[in-house]
């Protein structure tokens, strides 16, 4: 017969294990959904780019070959959005940042990267061949070529040949009125505000089959940027972020208010406490606005994530936000929440 000290031991050794176990799950949610893959990525441009992800997410294929192929999609394009064809720096050059993550921590980067169409795929191969996480520059390049990564000419898209020569006429640098939808003058658009294109980023978050998670992210910056401007893009922790037992987020418009807050990871540690993506990415959202006060009104920033049963979610300062959302079951665009709706 089990006395009351033995009792009481048991009981609270019971009690620890369960407390344990509701951390290994990610804060007693359940654990990560298996056999119902999913992809979501920013702005409209990530229909096409979701459907390149979703010939490996549909054929039981991992999660981090999905978001490489998707955002190289978008990179292919050559548009005014993302990639070579995209807008440059004031100096007129595209400089390219990307970079990747898996579900084991695993994440490589590249920034300042010219002349090279996939800057992710470069990323990806200086997470699994280098003992770094980030090259830059010349250095970013020089590994591209030693992979085998051909050296590409420079030609603007031309929309963005357009925009920049419209630009130099006056050549002021002040931060974008980035994806902000104005009252009635919509529809929405990936990088499109009031006829000039002035922000160039998608990013993608990603459930396999096996219920583990990758993301992505790719950009060639905000248009007219100082030569040598890095944003959050290509930051594990700001552009992105995969925490495998939690969620993963990814994050789109201004990136120097997005870096001062560690936004993606900032939006995982919410989700960790329990938080639903949406509210994750609206605290940060919010925490943003305090930050700036009346200058938030004129920036746009906007999360988006996902959690490890494959709830989605986003929130942004302004209307105008929208991603892409792909399943074995739904294919759709969707308006993100906002702070501030006028």
């Amino acid at each position: 017969m089990i006395n009351r000290r033995k009792f009481i031991e048991t009981s609270a050794l019971s009690t620890a294990a369960i407390a344990l176990s509701k951390v290994a799950s990610g804060n007693g949610s359940t654990m990560a959904v298996k056999g119902k893959p999913i992809v979501i990525s920013t702005w409209n441009v990530g229909l096409n780019a979701n459907k390149a992800a979703w010939d490996v997410l549909g054929k039981g294929g991992k999660a981090l070959d999905a978001v490489e192929k998707g955002v190289m999609q978008t990179e292919s394009e050559q548009s005014c959005c993302v990639g070579l064809g995209a807008s440059p720096d004031r100096d007129g050059y595209v400089t390219l940042d990307a970079c990747i993550m898996d579900e084991n921590f695993n994440c490589g980067s590249v920034a300042f990267l010219e002349r090279i169409k996939h800057p992710i795929s470069v990323a990806r191969r200086v997470m699994e061949k280098t003992p770094h996480v980030m090259l830059v520059g010349s250095g970013a390049q020089q590994f591209a070529v030693s992979e085998g990564f051909p050296l590409e000419e420079q030609k603007l898209s031309t929309d963005a040949q357009k925009n920049y020569e419209n630009w130099l006429r006056k050549s002021e640098y002040k931060p974008p009125a980035i994806n902000v939808e104005k009252g009635e003058h919509g529809p929405f658009a990936p990088s499109k505000v009031n006829g000039e294109w002035n922000h160039d980023t998608i990013g993608m978050v990603a459930m396999d089959s096996n219920g583990n998670l990758s993301g992505s992210c790719t950009t060639s910056g905000a248009g007219f940027k100082m030569r040598g401007r890095v944003g959050d893009s290509p930051i594990i922790g700001a552009g992105l972020f995969v925490d495998n037992e939690v969620g993963a987020c990814t994050a789109t418009g201004q990136g120097e208010d997005v870096i001062r807050v560690a936004g993606s990871h900032s939006v995982v540690e919410l989700m960790r406490q329990g938080l639903s993506p949406e509210a994750a990415c609206k605290k940060i959202i919010q925490r943003i606005a305090k930050i700036k006060g009346a200058k938030a009104k004129e920036i746009q920033v906007a999360f988006l994530a996902i959690n490890n049963k494959g709830q989605h979610g986003a929130f942004a300062l302004h209307r105008g936000f929208e991603y892409a959302l792909k399943s074995g079951t739904d294919e759709r665009m969707i308006k993100s929440k906002s702070l501030f709706n006028d």
